[in-house]
C-alpha cells in the first residue's frame, strides 16, 4: 500500500520551512497565497482524491496560481509532502483536554484522534513515515503524550515504546479498516453480497465436523465493528502497560520500605 516516503525533498529546505517558514514574495505570486494555505490545499486535495492526485500542477490549480508561482514557496513535490505530514500529524485536541485526567484516558484520546486521522485521511497509510522530517506540529504531538506520562514508574525508553506501540497498533487498525471500505468501493459486490455468496460452502464446510471451534461460534462473533475491534485491542494493550506500572510502583516502594527499615537499625 506504500506508495511515497518522507524524507525524499531536499532535507535542509524542508527544515527551513518546517521551522523559519517563508515569508510571501513581494511580486509575482497572487495575494494571500501562504505557506500554510498551500499546505491546507495539498492536505484537502489529497484527503478528497488520495495522493495519486497530488502534483504541484494540481495543487497550484486548485489555488488558482501558476505551477511556478508555487514553486517560489515549495521546491517540490517531496518537501511539500513532508509540510503535510506535520499539518495533520499535530496534537489531537489541545492540552486542555488532557489537564487532570489520568494516563490511561490520555492514552485513549490520543488512540482515537490518531484513528480519526487515518481514517480522514486515508492517503497516510500510503506513506513510509519510518524517517519522519520533524517539524513543530509533529513534536508538539509528542510532547503533549509525554505530558499524560509524566510521574509514571517509566523509563524513557518505555514512554517512547509504549507511545510507538500504541501508535503502530492503531495505524493497523486503520489500515485494515481502510483496505475493507476500498474494496468493497471497488467491487461490483456489496460488502453483504460477498459473503452471502460464501454462505452456503461455509455452512457445508461446518456441517463436516473439521471446524468444531468455528461451528461453535455464537452468530454475533463476526458482527463487531472495525472501532469496537480497535477499542477491545487498546483496552488489552493499555492493560500490559499498566501491569508494567504497577510493578515498577510496586518495586519503587519495596526499595523505600528497605531504605527506611536500613535508617531505623
Amino acid at each position: 500500500m506504500t506508495t511515497e516516503y518522507s524524507g525524499t525533498g531536499d532535507l535542509t529546505r524542508t527544515l527551513d520551512l518546517l521551522w523559519r517558514g517563508k515569508e510571501q514574495p513581494s511580486r509575482g505570486p497572487k495575494p494571500g497565497l501562504t505557506l500554510e494555505r498551500i499546505v491546507a490545499t495539498a492536505v484537502a486535495l489529497a484527503d478528497d482524491e488520495g495522493l495519486s492526485a497530488l502534483s504541484m500542477r494540481r495543487v497550484a490549480s486548485e489555488l488558482g496560481v501558476g505551477t511556478m508561482t508555487l514553486y517560489r514557496y515549495v521546491p517540490g513535490k517531496g518537501e511539500l509532502l513532508d509540510l503535510m505530514l506535520d499539518h495533520v500529524n499535530g496534537p489531537a485536541g489541545d492540552l486542555d483536554e488532557y489537564r487532570g485526567k489520568d494516563w490511561r484516558t490520555s492514552m485513549e484520546l490520543i488512540a482515537e484522534g490518531a484513528w480519526k486521522r487515518y481514517i480522514n485521511s486515508p492517503w497516510l497509510l500510503q506513506v513510509s513515515y519510518v524517517r519522519p522530517v520533524l517539524g513543530p506540529a509533529s513534536l508538539m504531538s509528542v510532547e503533549f503524550a509525554l505530558a499524560a506520562l509524566d510521574g509514571l514508574e517509566l523509563a524513557g525508553r518505555e514512554k517512547i515504546g509504549l507511545l510507538s506501540g500504541l501508535d503502530n497498533y492503531v495505524l493497523g487498525a486503520a489500515r485494515t479498516h481502510v483496505l475493507q471500505q476500498q474494496a468493497t468501493e471497488r467491487s461490483s459486490r456489496s460488502e453483504r453480497e460477498f459473503w452471502d455468496a460464501q454462505v452456503p460452502y461455509l455452512e457445508r464446510a461446518m456441517s463436516t465436523g473439521q471446524y468444531p471451534h468455528l461451528a461453535a461460534m455464537p452468530e454475533d462473533s463476526f458482527s463487531m465493528s472495525a472501532r469496537e475491534t480497535m477499542r477491545l485491542g487498546l483496552r488489552a494493550l493499555l492493560d500490559g502497560f499498566q501491569t508494567l506500572i504497577d510493578e515498577r510502583r510496586a518495586e519503587t516502594r519495596k526499595r523505600g520500605d528497605a531504605a527506611r527499615g536500613d535508617g531505623e537499625r
